[in-house]
């Protein structure tokens, strides 16, 4: 595959150090971690929010996937992640996209809302997955498929990083549309992570139901009304 890099960086508009890092890890990138046609990745976004819900994807990809600009969805930025959702959503074999509320979450915990996410898109998933790879190092079985847990598998994998930007993309536009409800918070820019600005709000207008309970929303915790 031969890439024209001065237009790539132009259509993207991304500098030459941050362009170079994606040239390093994309072509590390490998389609599969086993040879089943059908093997899964599976990621979620939002883990570490103090509001909003857990996002997860699933996908299956086909055996001629190829994209440009594919990597791990925190190392790109918005506007490409925007411009890759659509592409990997016509190419993909079959994807699912789950989101679990903070209601949920706060009476799970988030490690276990965050692999719920992750399970109910495989189930989802036409064809079945015969193989599961899971960003991380914590999942648990589902329907007896085999999986494996990959640290930084986002980074590895075509199909874990494709579901790392849906994940990502997915619950950006869930932040996005709640900041018109609770503008205050300012969540279409911080997306409910605990920023300086976010801390700021709860502190003057308080909790919504948007809101992890369950979480430090603020240092001082124990004097904030809830």
């Amino acid at each position: 595959m031969l890439f024209d890099f001065p237009c790539m960086m132009r259509k993207y508009k991304i500098g030459c150090v941050k362009f170079y890092t994606f040239i390093q890890n994309n072509f590390m990138l490998k389609l599969r971690f086993t040879e089943f046609q059908y093997e899964c990745g599976t990621d979620e976004a939002g883990r570490g929010c103090l509001a909003g819900p857990v996002t997860a994807a699933a996908i299956l990809l086909p055996d001629d996937f190829k994209l440009d600009l594919l990597n791990d969805s925190k190392q790109l930025s918005e506007k490409v992640r925007e411009q890759l959702k659509p592409i990997i959503e016509e190419k993909a074999i079959s994807f699912a996209i789950k989101n679990i509320e903070p209601n949920i979450i706060d009476e799970i915990n988030i490690l276990n809302a965050s692999i719920k996410a992750m399970q109910e898109c495989i189930l989802e998933l036409n064809p079945t997955p015969i193989y599961i790879i899971v960003d991380g190092n914590r999942f648990k079985p589902i329907n007896n498929i085999p999986y494996s847990t990959i640290i930084k598998g986002d980074s590895k994998y075509m199909s874990i990083a494709a579901a790392s930007v849906l994940a990502k993309t997915y619950r950006d536009e869930y932040m996005n549309k709640i900041h018109e409800e609770f503008p205050m918070y300012n969540w279409k820019q911080n997306k409910g992570y605990p920023t300086k600005e976010h801390r700021e709000a709860i502190r003057k207008y308080g909790t919504t139901k948007y809101h992890r309970m369950s979480f430090r929303l603020l240092p001082e915790q124990l004097i904030l009304d809830l």
